[in-house]
């Protein structure tokens, strides 16, 4: 099984600084396996950059399991705060796959970054938002209009790097060629809608859609920076 995919980070056109990180950092192809990951970055000025790029970092640097790939960048994160203390409450959401050499998907997520799979037209999320807004809707206390539009959907419940352990959402996919899938920063899902982020994937290739998808984020406020990567599973 052969993976091509394109990566790309903007700071957009608010903030002053790139908060995320993505690995890795050029376009690729691969036979796997490939691990590729998103990491949104919080806690204010550099210490949100600082948050992300060592969970990415820590993720990168050993071979296991996805799981444990992002929980080795909660570890990372909090060994730092231990070094510095006044880095204490920065943090990152995460979002990460392995490809694997037998065309599987395993995901391993934390926080308001997503997954999604285009697959034959269809578009769907396949990460569950760990917010205070995602909960409500998924106890049936908010409708997904009221989710969208509620003050606390960027209240995270689960961030890498507060807390000791983190627990750490996976799952594992069958993938069939010509799949698509996309890992984003909610830089990118809080500007554009699902059916616009479908659509500019369509028909493109994955350098201009990474592209493509960051200036229609920027074309809509660019309030947050905005992470994607793009990858096509071939035969």
């Amino acid at each position: 099984m052969r993976y091509i995919w394109a990566t790309a980070s903007h700071q957009g056109k608010v903030r002053g600084n790139n908060e995320d990180s993505v690995f890795p950092e050029a376009s690729g192809e691969s036979a796997g396996p490939t691990t590729l990951m998103v990491a949104d970055g919080m806690g204010g000025a550099v210490a949100g950059e600082v948050a992300s790029r060592l969970a990415v970092n820590a993720a990168a640097s050993i071979d296991v399991d996805p799981g444990d790939r992002v929980a080795a960048g909660n570890r990372a994160i909090r060994e730092e705060v231990a070094r510095e203390p006044s880095l204490e409450g920065m943090g990152t959401t995460m979002t990460l796959v392995t490809l694997t050499e037998d065309q599987t998907a395993i995901l391993a997520h934390v926080g308001d970054s997503r997954a999604y799979m285009l697959r034959n037209g269809d578009f769907r999320q396949l990460t569950q938002d760990h917010t205070v807004a995602a909960e409500l809707l998924a106890r049936g206390q908010l409708s997904p209009h009221e989710a969208a539009q509620h003050p606390q959907r960027h209240m995270l419940t689960r961030v890498l790097g507060l807390t000791r352990f983190v627990n750490v959402d996976t799952e594992v996919l069958e993938l069939e060629v010509g799949d698509r899938l996309l890992l984003c920063s909610d830089g990118l899902t809080e500007m554009v809608s699902d059916g616009g982020i479908a659509a500019a994937l369509t028909g493109t290739a994955p350098d201009e859609a990474t592209w493509k998808l960051i200036e229609m984020a920027n074309a809509a406020g660019g309030v947050d920076n905005i992470s994607v990567v793009v990858i096509d599973v071939l035969g």
